[in-house]
Parts: structure tokens; sequence; C-alpha cells
């Protein structure tokens, strides 16, 4: 194998693997994770490196996230062992012709995958495909009808979530936010509600309805417990 021909397929693994980290990446942000931290888990579950075990809570905390982690690390267990061997093999048994025909085939797709990545990388075209792909997806992964809670952050003791209503829990119905007392009884802090597709930050006469999202600040077990959200960390 030539110099240049190695240099090609160097490159093409990169930005073969690359456009598969962002297709993941895009996947766990569907859940809930930020983009910083759902590209480094999507790296670490990919390479099988590991990841620490602060934020592998966040995976855990999810049945969908833990789904997807599942699904990325036996993908990049595959990709490496099978796909990559594969290419390396097909290019030495190749021609110099057959094998700038097939690189040429496979650089094309791979290319406008790329484009399409990097367009996506744009604020409004972003966060306009964010709210199509992610009602496709909550079908598939948020099968669930109790309500759940995806762990944002850690911040001390204390956790950033947020916490889908599929049904308000009896203490709230039609009472609004001044009335329940979640941040001097629970030390619970609501910070913002999304309500179709409309996010604002949450007020004194903030009264929950069913499929609002909230972004909440306290102790995670508390979050769950008073929001009647059960603990997703089994598959039961």
């Amino acid at each position: 194998m030539s110099l240049y021909v190695a240099s090609s397929l160097f490159a093409l693994m990169i930005l073969i693997y690359w456009v598969i980290s962002e297709v993941f990446t895009v996947l766990f942000r569907f859940t809930g994770l930020p983009d910083e931290r759902a590209r480094f888990q999507v790296i670490s579950l990919l390479t099988g490196c590991g990841f620490t075990t602060r934020e592998s809570e966040m995976i855990l905390s999810s049945r969908s996230r833990r789904r997807l982690a599942r699904i990325t690390m036996l993908f990049g267990y595959v990709f490496n062992i099978t796909i990559v061997s594969a290419f390396v093999n097909l290019f030495l048994s190749l021609k110099l012709v057959q094998m700038e025909h097939y690189f040429a085939a496979l650089l094309i797709p791979l290319v406008a995958v790329a484009a399409v990545f990097l367009l996506g990388r744009i604020r409004r075209v972003r966060a306009s495909c964010e709210r199509l792909v992610e009602r496709l997806f909550s079908r598939i992964l948020r099968r669930d009808k109790t309500n759940s809670v995806l762990l944002i952050d850690y911040l001390g003791t204390d956790s950033i979530a947020v916490v889908t209503l599929n049904t308000v829990p009896e203490a709230f119905a039609g009472k609004p936010l001044k009335d329940i007392d979640l941040k001097s009884e629970r030390r619970i802090l609501v910070m913002l509600t999304e309500r179709n597709g409309k996010t604002e930050p949450a007020g004194a006469e903030t009264v929950f309805q069913t499929g609002d999202k909230l972004t909440v600040f306290g102790e995670y077990h508390v979050i769950c417990r008073v929001f009647e959200a059960k603990e997703q960390f089994s598959d039961d």
C-alpha cells in the first residue's frame, strides 16, 4: 500500500468515525443530555475508554440513555473490529484504478453527510431539526407514561434535572407554584417551564400542566419523589 493510499484510507476512517460520533451525539441530545457532555460520552462509549463515575450516572438515570449507550458500545466494538478490518483488506486487494473508484463512491456520500452536520451547527437550523426529530424519537425512546427525570448536571450534592410531567401529581393539580412551597419545604427550585415548545421562567403564578417540561434544581432523589417519577435505574 502506497503512502497516498494509506493517507487516504486514514482520512476516510477519520471522516466515517466523525460522522458516526455526530449521529450518536444527536441521539443522546434528544434524551436531554447537553451537547458537550453528550459528545464526550459518545466518544468514550465508541472507543471503549470508559467514562467518569459521576457523569455515568447521567446515562444510568434514564432508560432511553442506557439503551442508546448499549447500542453505541456495541456499534463501536463492531466498527473497530469488523468494519475497519474489512476496509483495510478491501483496499489491499483492489487495484489502483478500482481503489480510486471505490474511494470516490464512499467519499461523496460521506462528505454530503458531513456537510449536513456542519450546516446543523447553525443555531436556527439545529433548533428546528431538533424539534422535528425529537417528536419522532420521543415515541420510541419515551414509551413510559409515568413522569420522567433526566439528570443534566451535578452542583455539589444537588442536581439540575429536567422533569417531564406526563401526569401532574395530585398535590400540584390546579395550584400555582406559590401555593406548593417546593422551595421552602422540599428545597426544590423550579427554574424553567417548557410548554408547547416555548420555554419561560417559572413564576409564582405558574400552574403545572400535563406535558410540561420543568428544569429544576435540588437533590435528585427528592426531585424523583416529589414529582412521582420513578428512578429509572432498572429496566423493570
